[in-house]
């Protein structure tokens, strides 16, 4: 275990001079989320606790002094990134790898982050829990029941002749155990991938519908005809999102804050998510 001291919720001290910082509960809480994914920015700290951005960075910069997060800015004029480190994920008690990251999929990345919060605040309908990528994958790895697994099997088999599975960006669950996925589909895949993933859904006995975010009108047609002609329209929902540079920036027409989520009178500047559908029956988002 890490030799760091926690310390528990609203007990605070003085600081003192040269003094190792202590982890809080909520500076837990903060490297419990950004475990669950491959990158953050302050930003997406800022909006978790609710907090200014000055104080969301002097979090980060205290995890960082301690070895639990580790940071880089990869793009020029692009805000730093931040990824939790070994000792990170041991402090935390968490079971998922460091993370990897991949620049080509920077921006999604980014974009998955801002997702998970607004899904954690309810903005596409009460849940229980949102599940990441890196969590299916990791609960799925060590799954004994076949029908409570995470991923979406394409048939046919993969490397090492295991079943080729696709996994969600993200897996929204309500109150009754219902399963919705969300994919953040920021560019178009060939059509023959596109509709084996769809197909895949289709056949999906743990998925109750599946819920695109697009930007571009392209993406969202493809994605509709593909459903109609496997029949899974009902299945399938898709709906805008918007995001400015690094990933942030306005989204819509519907702000995500700390305010709307916990009850806190500071609102924090953060994306906005439109619940404007797109054109055609097939757009919505859900039953």
């Amino acid at each position: 275990m890490a030799d760091v001291r926690a310390e528990p919720a609203g007990k605070r001290r003085p600081a003192e001079r040269g003094r190792r910082p202590r982890v809080t509960a909520r500076d837990q809480e903060l490297l419990s989320f950004i475990a669950e994914h491959r990158l953050v920015l302050a930003s997406h700290a800022q909006a978790l606790l609710g907090t200014s951005a000055g104080a969301a960075y002097a979090r980060l910069r205290a995890l960082i002094s301690l070895g639990l997060l580790s940071a880089e800015t990869r793009f020029h004029r692009q805000p730093g990134c931040y990824q939790i480190t070994h000792r990170g994920l041991e402090l935390i008690g968490s079971e998922l790898p460091r993370p990897n990251l991949d620049l080509r999929e920077y921006r999604h990345d980014l974009g998955v982050a801002w997702l998970w919060l607004a899904a954690r605040g309810e903005v596409f309908g009460p849940v229980r829990d949102v599940v990441s990528e890196r969590r299916m994958r990791s609960r799925d790895g060590g799954a004994d029941d076949r029908a409570g697994r995470f991923g979406v099997r394409l048939g046919g088999l993969g490397p090492r002749g295991r079943p080729r599975l696709h996994y969600p960006d993200l897996v929204m669950v309500d109150a009754g155990g219902r399963r919705v996925a969300l994919e953040l589909e920021l560019t178009c895949k060939t059509r023959v991938r596109r509709e084996t993933i769809l197909a895949g859904y289709g056949a999906a006995p743990g998925i109750e519908a599946v819920l695109y975010l697009v930007e571009k009108r392209s993406v969202a047609q493809a994605v509709q005809v593909s459903a109609r002609r496997l029949g899974v329209s009902g299945r399938v929902h898709v709906q805008w999102v918007r995001f400015g540079n690094g990933g942030s920036g306005a989204i819509g027409d519907r702000t995500l804050t700390r305010e709307r989520r916990l009850g806190s009178s500071a609102p924090v500047p953060s994306p906005e998510w439109s619940r404007r559908p797109l054109p055609g029956r097939e757009a919505g988002v859900g039953r």
